[in-house]
């Protein structure tokens, strides 16, 4: 049998990762399995493999049962029947990480071009941005971006409409950041609208990264914020220049950059937050060895409350050591984090959609006859909607949970 591409990966002394880079599948299998699979790849036949296996094992292992397996999750590319035909498998799918996601991986860039912006003398510049905001911040606390800052007209729905290209751009050169850093590392990723509780969020696919070494795995999570950091530090540095009166720094681009500021704290911080798979979640879990400690964290939380029932105890007791002693303490952080989302919300959106609903009553106080009226709800619209759709699916989520506990127990 022939089988599709695949990377091995040692991850312990008796596991090895096993993946499919063109569908972005990882398993973790014993030593032997990786044997079995090195022996596939040499052109070896499952008796012959069998043998390989047995003899290393020093037991009968089911090398049968094992292939079967891999013809499951797409990793056999032809395979040859009881008749010895030859059976083409079907094409590897690309496993679906979010709701809205491309299907192809984005390549188009050679590795070579990439790896400047992050080289070691571009993380000391990420680095050096990011130590100028906090000294800014900490020396002069008026510099610290604040909601108003982003109410740079009178017309509060005409400022907050203004900035929304602005956000979508930073968002774009965030997850962009991330792509680039894994063409850099000489993988691919793909990007995906996904939900966070009750945020939307833009999302990088940064799977392929299960194919490199630990080490190299930080530089494409990190690279996100180290973008964010430089932009900052940029627009820190504007605002300063026109506190302290060093440039004539015109007023609209001092006030742009005071709002842009605002919004990039917003987005550092909420990366942050690890119980909410952002950035530094990717970080802990290559930092951790995990591999699924979302869904353990999830298990174990189930049996704390009593609610885990027999299917998902199996899954527990099937999961990686590793992935358990982490989340016994990181289901508490995920507990006490949505409090903290809810402060990061009360903080960063709350006086944001206050100012403008404020702003809308008045508008659309006038009636449907008044263009004014128009005017409002189109740009209310804009502002309110993608958060209100984001936030009763979550509504509509945890409302189902609920009648479905039930039969969980069950």
């Amino acid at each position: 049998m022939r089988l599709r591409p695949l990377t091995l990966l040692d991850e312990g002394p008796d596991e090895v990762l096993v993946g499919s880079p063109e569908s972005g599948t990882y398993i973790t299998v014993p030593t032997v399995g990786a044997l079995v699979i090195r022996a596939l790849e040499r052109g070896a036949s499952i008796p012959e493999a069998q043998v390989e296996a047995t003899r290393y094992a020093g037991e009968p292992v089911d090398v049968a049962a094992f292939v079967g397996g891999l013809r499951e999750l797409g990793f056999l590319a032809e395979h040859d029947d009881e008749d010895g035909r030859r059976h083409a498998d079907a094409p590897a799918r690309i496993r679906r990480t979010a709701p809205i996601q491309q299907r192809r991986w984005v390549t188009g860039l050679d590795t070579r071009k990439a790896r400047p912006f992050f080289s070691r003398a571009a993380w000391l510049c990420y680095a050096g941005a990011l130590v100028f905001s906090v000294g800014c911040f900490v020396l002069r606390p008026s510099l610290i971006p604040r909601p108003g800052d982003v109410f740079l007209f009178e017309d509060r729905g005409l400022a907050v409409l203004f900035l929304l290209p602005f956000g979508y751009l930073m968002s774009a050169l965030h997850e962009g950041w991330h792509w680039l850093a894994a063409r850099a590392a000489g993988v691919s990723a793909r990007f995906g609208i996904d939900r966070r509780l009750y945020f939307m969020v833009f999302e990088t696919d940064l799977s392929q990264l299960w194919t490199l070494p630990r080490r190299q795995r930080y530089g494409p999570q990190l690279a996100g914020l180290a973008i964010d950091s430089f932009v900052l530090g940029g627009l820190v540095g504007i605002r300063l220049l026109d506190e302290t009166g060093w440039c004539d720094v015109p007023a609209l681009v001092a006030g742009v950059a005071g709002a842009l500021a605002f919004m990039t704290l917003s987005s550092m911080v909420w990366q942050c937050m690890v119980f909410l798979r952002t950035d530094l979640y990717g970080v802990l879990l290559t930092l951790t060895g995990c591999h699924d400690l979302w869904n353990t964290k999830t298990l174990l939380l189930r049996r704390a409350f009593g609610r885990l029932g027999p299917a998902h105890s199996e899954q527990l007791a099937s999961a990686r050591p590793r992935d358990v002693a982490v989340a016994r303490w990181f289901r508490w952080v995920y507990l006490i984090g949505v409090p903290v989302a809810l402060a990061h919300y009360a903080v960063f959106r709350v006086p944001i959609f206050a100012g403008v609903a404020i702003w809308a009553c008045h508008g659309l106080a006038v009636g449907p006859l008044a263009a004014r009226f128009w005017y409002t709800l189109a740009i209310s619209s804009a502002v309110f909607l993608p958060s209100l759709v984001v936030m009763t699916t979550w509504l509509l989520d945890l409302y189902r949970r609920r009648l479905t506990m039930p039969l969980t127990q069950a």
